[in-house]
């Protein structure tokens, strides 16, 4: 396997405003059955400049997939355009106040998105490599597709889920998300560790296997 270097991904990071995260489907999730998770990262022109797939652990990973959803232990690792992994994000296992830690590929430990517990919206918090809280997110009760991320009491990014269409929203998993990085303040990797946290919105609130997606308004 090669091994990509972070700064080719980075310089899309910082040459882009908008990005678009989109959910690969699998024929199996047609008869409910949970398959990897795997995304596409798109500007919004449609250009590719990565993706993310969630790591296959053989026949038990598929069991424990099915079983114990996002609460189980698994590793995301996102790649270049040209296949290389760049980082990875790991979320151990828990019942509650998931957690998901990211590093590259050298092992450098850059931050972690770290929920909490909230009711009638869903809250989380993002720290840096040195365990220092950067933003609070939280999804508006009356807006429970759009996470603004919150820094000194004004929005700097906001990841918002896209409609897929009545079929796909109804039967599949497949899911698309802007991810705006509109404040020039951002550095690559805060904006890195907030792309990172839209899949981390996917898994945790709009799997089959997660909170029951937007209708569910408690969260542990």
């Amino acid at each position: 396997m090669r091994t990509g270097s972070p700064e080719a991904f980075d310089s899309h990071l910082t040459n882009n405003r908008n990005l678009m995260i989109r959910q690969r489907r699998e024929l199996a999730e047609l008869f409910g059955f949970e398959t990897r998770n795997k995304y596409s990262i798109e500007t919004e022109s449609g250009e590719q400049i990565g993706f993310a797939a969630e790591q296959q652990k053989g026949f038990l990973g598929i069991i424990l997939r099915q079983v114990l959803g996002h609460w189980r232990s698994f590793d995301i690792h996102i790649h270049d355009s040209d296949h290389r992994p760049v980082y990875i994000a790991h979320h151990p296992f828990r019942w509650f106040f998931q957690r998901v830690e990211v590093r590259d590929m050298t092992g450098r430990y850059h931050g972690a998105i770290q929920r909490q517990f909230a009711i009638f919206n869903k809250k989380f918090m993002i720290e840096d490599g040195l365990g220092r809280p950067v933003f609070t997110v939280a999804s508006p009760f009356f807006r429970i597709w759009t996470f603004d991320f919150m820094r000194g009491g004004r929005i700097v990014a906001s990841v918002k889920k896209r409609w897929s269409g009545l079929l796909k929203e109804v039967f599949t998993d497949t899911d698309n998300f802007l991810v705006e990085l509109p404040d020039p303040s951002l550095t690559v990797h805060e904006k890195a560790l907030i792309l990172i946290a839209g899949i981390f919105v996917d898994l945790m609130y709009f799997e089959q296997k997660g909170e029951g997606g937007a209708l569910n308004v408690f969260d542990p």
